[in-house]
């Protein structure tokens, strides 16, 4: 009877050892995808930071595309030619008087 109780014993420790060395490696792998994960979910914002910018610029380019769209439908008026004109060349029309300031 003697060696039964011994032999149940070390039965005991090393399914103690055993169940030991299963969850010290179950709690590493946890640890290590949980590092992993964290690393991972840095780089996801770094990339929604880097979208966020590029649909801002995204947005001047459409608003910038609308202004260049309004200057050129501007820029094909007759009016636009006069303003120009009196401007750059000093058109005057007849009949009309110029007053310069001294």
């Amino acid at each position: 009877m003697a060696r039964r109780r011994k032999v149940a014993y070390r039965k005991r420790s090393q399914n103690r050892l055993s169940l030991f060395l299963v969850v010290f490696v179950v709690m590493m792998l946890t640890l290590a995808v949980a590092v992993r994960s964290a690393g991972i979910q840095k780089k996801i914002d770094e990339k929604k930071e880097y979208a966020a910018g590029l649909d801002q610029q995204i947005d001047k380019e459409k608003n910038r595309a609308e202004e260049i769209s309004e200057f050129s439908k501007k820029v094909h008026t007759k009016g636009y030619y006069e303003e120009v004109a009196r401007e750059k060349i000093g058109l005057v029309y007849p009949g009309e008087v110029l007053y310069k300031e001294e």
